[in-house]
């Protein structure tokens, strides 16, 4: 689930950062071997040129086809006629700068997080539009408190690239989304709330063989297999104490969630072996597998003390050797690499004029 235009807020709703604890981060070497490019900071080594793909709107959740050929995003970008977030196609060498991608999703409700399927002609993604054809209130406020809201009209759908519903893969009551695909092309593994909590489940491409991953107290979601499909990483904000569970189960039942504490956690695809990745307070988010399968890289502001900057990280996957990644000032999250590994695609404040917009960038890697 995406509300990157919400982050921003988040230096007014912070009074303090949560305690840093055990993980401890490496520092960065500048050296001469990225290009001379004035989107990227020089500390920002393992990028060799960046390319900014989008210039308006909030556009993230970027994710590629198996070939590496395209593209598929979501983006709020009024310019282009949508009122929510709606999914968009490219190809990977687009650029948007006054024109126009291509809408693939219907264009009713609100959707989130799009994935190709193995055919690279199809693709999966959630949508509320079966609850109204109008986008859903999207609240960021309760009581004081910061929040994302869970929709229960959320399920996943199939769909080809014109846009051309071809299945839904759940029907149970309440929150279906945030499906991801794994690089095996056998699975999807998705939260859902059809046990009363957020879980993560696995099923197949067609929607059978539905299998419950994770079961203990607490929003468990943005879940992305490892290059192999043996494991799963993927965010949590787990309450621990009497105070913390019973404002998880009191946002809940209103259909919210507090999303400023998260940690990592990994696993392997049939939920064995779960163990908490970072310690490292505040929001913990968008994790995903570098190409060798030995590392995450994700998107956190554990060292901000008043919400932001939000930058992106690199962690074993044993928890250790943490790296800062990108030095940005504001937002950078969503890091998404391509299957050949080659390339990152990310979101970012970078460039924006000092505005909102949150804008798709395209990294040549380099380790």
């Amino acid at each position: 689930m995406k509300y990157v235009y919400t982050f921003l807020f988040l230096a007014l709703l912070f009074s303090c950062k949560t305690e840093k604890k055990e993980n401890v981060i490496e520092k960065t070497t500048i050296t001469e071997t990225t290009e001379s490019n004035s989107l990227i900071y020089p500390e920002e080594i393992h990028f060799r040129s960046l390319r900014q793909v989008t210039f308006g709107g909030d556009n993230a959740e970027a994710y590629w086809s198996f070939d590496d050929k395209q593209i598929i995003f979501q983006s709020n970008f009024k310019n282009w006629g949508v009122e929510c977030d709606q999914m968009f196609l490219m190809n990977a060498d687009d650029t948007f700068n006054g024109t126009q991608p291509k809408m693939i999703s219907t264009g009713l409700g609100r959707t989130t997080c799009a994935y190709f399927l193995p055919d690279n002609k199809s693709w999966v993604y959630g949508s509320t539009h079966l609850g109204g054809p109008k986008c859903p209130p999207a609240p960021l406020r309760h009581e004081g408190k910061y929040v994302w809201p869970i929709y229960d009209s959320y399920d996943i759908f199939v769909a080809d690239l014109e846009g051309n519903i071809t299945a839904q893969l759940t029907n149970e009551p309440g929150y279906d989304a945030e499906a991801t695909v794994s690089p095996k092309g056998d699975k999807i593994v998705f939260t859902s709330m059809r046990t009363g909590d957020l879980e993560l489940f696995t099923m197949n491409l067609d929607g059978t063989d539905v299998k419950q991953i994770t079961s203990e107290l607490g929003y468990d979601g943005g879940a992305f297999f490892s290059p192999n499909g043996t494991q799963l990483i993927f965010r949590s904000s787990r309450p621990k104490t009497e105070e913390e569970i019973k404002e998880y189960k009191d946002l809940l039942a209103e259909g919210l969630v507090k999303p400023t504490n998260m940690e990592l956690y990994i696993c392997n695809s049939d939920g064995s072996d779960l163990r908490q990745l970072t310690n490292l307070g505040n929001a913990n988010w968008s994790p995903f597998f570098h190409p060798s399968g030995k590392k995450i890289l994700f998107s956190s502001n554990y060292e901000s003390e008043r919400g932001f900057p939000f930058n992106l990280y690199m962690i074993d996957v044993d928890g250790k050797n943490l790296k800062r990644i990108t030095h940005g000032e504001t937002f950078d999250a969503f890091p998404v690499f391509s299957n050949d590994g080659k390339k990152l695609i990310f979101s970012s404040n970078r460039n924006n004029g000092g505005g909102r917009d949150t804008n798709l960038f395209i990294a040549e890697w380099q380790d």
